[in-house]
């Protein structure tokens, strides 16, 4: 419905419409209403208030009667019927001869009484919080780690890789390939990735998802030894980790990912140590500004870009037709932020790859 007031100020713009030459049928038009709207609107030179609000309607023919409602209740409520759905008990009511109402009937009820929800022992499902944001300033500060399944030669046998990530420079820290999930693996290699990088007491937050592995008391136990918080993703999100997810990305994607399965353990491991060395010394990563993560890791990503924006400048200089805009971007990247806020998102996103 539409109120008096709001009746008031489309036909007065309207009727200043028709003043300065324009039609009524076009005037209605920019306002959205029909030409029979605003008849029923405007009659005998006054704004028409809407009558329904006023009307004496009579309820439906088919209303239920309190007598009804209260027998819906009661049968709804019964020991053999207090854990089924109205689309069971219907049924089921239907089996002994007997129709009190409808499914809908039922379920108007059940909604207007508070008891439209789970009938049963079944837990209601929970609503995970998205995890709290985590901003990285420098390297080693907040890590981000997973398993991933390398396939073997023989079908339905894994192994798997661990790998722990430093979310500031993208560098792989720590990995470990093994041919089971535990918690114990997964301390010992964090304790080792701390001592090979020298940061005790640095290092904040490690992040990671649901995995049993990840929320073991063994893990859990070598955090709180090490004073490291713990972060953990939503069940069932994947982006609430996307570096690792990202990174697990490019490593199966590689030209030399073998298709056929590892055909033992150690040729795994030193298929990965190949791929580790590659990515952190080799490969030039596009959110970076294709430095390489031991480059950024190491505090040299801004040398580098600053080499880069002033040859850049040189060779503009010396043809500056070629340049129709600025040079190429050679800011180095800011701080990192893992789950960022929903006003940071859309920046974040860009930023993750």
């Amino acid at each position: 419905m539409t109120s008096a007031v709001e009746r008031q100020q489309l036909l007065t713009m309207i009727h200043e419409a028709c003043q300065s030459g324009c039609r009524l049928t076009k005037a209605c038009d920019e306002v959205q209403i029909s030409l029979r709207t605003y008849r029923r609107w405007w009659h005998d030179g006054q704004v028409q208030e809407d009558k329904r609000p006023e009307a004496n309607s009579l309820p439906p023919a088919n209303k239920l009667s309190e007598g009804e409602v209260q027998i819906i209740l009661d049968i709804a409520n019964r020991d053999d019927y207090a854990s089924l759905p109205p689309s069971q008990i219907v049924p089921s009511l239907l089996d002994e001869g007997r129709y009190i109402a409808s499914e809908s009937s039922f379920y108007r009820v059940l909604k207007r009484y508070g008891q439209l929800h789970k009938r049963g022992r079944q837990r209601e499902h929970n609503l995970v919080a998205k995890p709290e944001a985590q901003t990285a300033t420098g390297p080693n500060q907040v890590y981000t780690w997973d398993i991933t399944y390398l396939a073997s030669a023989v079908k339905g046998q894994f192994y798997y890789l661990y790998l722990i990530e430093d979310i500031y420079s993208r560098k792989i820290v720590g990995y470990e390939v093994w041919d089971k999930e535990c918690g114990e693996l997964a301390s010992a290699l964090l304790q080792r990735t701390l001592l090979r990088e020298q940061c005790f007491g640095s290092l904040k937050v490690l992040h990671s998802d649901n995995g049993a592995p990840m929320k073991s008391q063994t893990l859990r136990a070598k955090m709180e030894e090490l004073n490291i918080s713990g972060s953990r993703s939503r069940p069932g999100v994947s982006n609430d980790n996307p570096y690792v997810e990202s990174l697990f990305r490019t490593l199966k994607y590689r030209p030399q990912w073998p298709e056929k399965g590892f055909a033992n353990i150690e040729l795994a491991r030193k298929w990965v140590e190949e791929f580790a060395c590659w990515y952190n010394d080799v490969h030039r990563h596009s959110k970076l500004k294709y430095v390489t993560p031991s480059q950024r890791h190491n505090g040299e990503d801004r040398e580098i870009l600053a080499k880069r924006k002033s040859i850049l400048e040189q060779a503009k200089a010396l043809n500056p037709k070629r340049w129709s805009g600025d040079t190429r971007n050679c800011i180095p990247v800011g701080s990192v932020t893992l789950n960022p806020d929903k006003k940071d998102a859309n920046c974040e996103a860009d930023n993750v790859a």
